[in-house]
């Protein structure tokens, strides 16, 4: 096949929308696939990722985020590929343009929806928006052959706006990278004899440091006797998440990626995921991976992803966070258990057999849109 990804988001930026396409890059070349990435300009965006060229089209800075603005070279630049099939991953106003030029070029497109732009207008109350949205994500994977949701919370939530055509495609996590066995690292080592210097139980957070991500709801731990927080990531609610938790004792360890990121999840006890607005849950994946029994509300993707009272906790408020992290900071033979319910439970998501199903799809979608043509031809 011929792939065209059109990404709202790529590298440097790291956040789920980029480490998936980059996976689903690094699989089609790996299956001796032909592809391309259109995405928006920022400073050290790559030529090529996966040995596939990487095109650009101008974009303006909205929340520290390149936003794709439309432009008449991604029609070109489809028209100049001829791909099989276009992969819009979070489409938005990039992704909507390309979605309507493969229409007019006759090529099946494939819409991923990945970004709960409708819960961001809820968050902020923001009630004309939040109709607005859904109206726009309507708009936009309507024109798509196929939309693919990463859970069935997503899947509803398009269901309910009306969108068709569609099917859940979860993700994929990296189970040779997090593994349990990385506890015994001398990087995880280094991670575990800082976090925990006296023997604490170490209670960590993994993400983007953003309003949506609620990482402030953390100030409920306070007070749990042997336990350490520690906190990976960046963003812009840094300022306010330190003045939350201050009266806690927190280790901040910043962005990590690759080996650190992976020791750093081997230096943990126990994760907790704090937003409510995840269309997935990518760092869920992750830890359960690395052996982790994991602390999430009970809303969007965790709930695909956490089996409540196996695997770890389900929470509907902040009184129920803080009880499941204690009784899990206060068991160690309870961690252990749902640590390893958590790795048996994510070992059929590698990359590799998540992303035949995502091939699959792109066959269907291709089917699809030349049987369509072919009846038009013949009628």
């Amino acid at each position: 096949m011929r792939v065209a990804v059109v990404s709202e988001s790529f590298l440097p930026t790291v956040n789920g929308v980029t480490t998936s396409v980059c996976r689903v890059l690094d699989q089609l070349a790996a299956a001796g696939h032909e592809a391309m990435v259109i995405s928006p300009a920022a400073p050290k965006v790559p030529s090529h990722y996966a040995g596939f060229p990487v095109h650009t089209v101008p974009a303006m800075a909205y929340r520290q985020f390149p936003v794709g603005l439309p432009n008449p070279q991604v029609a070109r630049m489809l028209a100049d590929f001829r791909p099989d099939v276009v992969h819009a991953a979070s489409p938005f106003l990039l992704g909507a343009q390309a979605i309507a030029a493969a229409n007019r070029l006759g090529v099946a497109s494939v819409a991923v929806y990945q970004t709960d732009v409708a819960g961001y207008a809820r968050r902020n109350r923001m009630g004309l928006a939040q109709g607005a949205a859904w109206r726009l994500i309507k708009w936009v994977h309507d024109g798509a052959t196929l939309t693919l949701a990463p859970s069935t919370s997503s899947l509803a939530d398009l269901e309910a706006a009306g969108v068709e055509r569609l099917a859940r495609w979860g993700r994929g996590v990296d189970l040779e990278r997090y593994h349990p066995n990385n506890r015994v690292s001398p990087l995880a080592r280094r991670y575990r004899d800082f976090l925990s210097p006296n023997g604490e139980v170490v209670v960590g957070y993994v993400g983007r440091i953003a309003p949506e991500k609620q990482v402030e709801r953390l100030r409920c731990l306070r007070g749990i006797p042997g336990m350490r927080l520690a906190i990976v990531g960046d963003g812009p609610a840094m300022p306010s998440v330190q003045r939350s938790l201050r009266p806690l004792s927190v280790t901040y360890l910043g962005r990590l990626s690759g080996d650190e990121l992976a020791a750093a999840y081997s230096a943990l006890d126990v994760f907790v995921h704090t937003g409510e607005e995840e269309t997935f849950g990518q760092t869920v994946q992750e830890a359960h991976a690395s052996g982790l029994p994991v602390v999430a509300p009970a809303a969007g993707g965790p709930l695909d992803l956490v089996e409540y009272g196996a695997d770890g906790y389900l929470f509907r408020d902040d009184y129920e966070l803080r009880n499941q992290v204690r009784a899990l900071v206060g068991d160690g033979s309870l961690r252990l258990r749902m640590g390893e319910a958590g790795r048996r439970a994510v070992l059929d998501r590698s990359w590799a057999a998540i992303c035949e199903e995502l091939f699959a799809h792109y066959e269907a979608s291709i089917a699809e849109v030349r049987a369509a043509h072919r009846a038009r031809v013949s009628a």
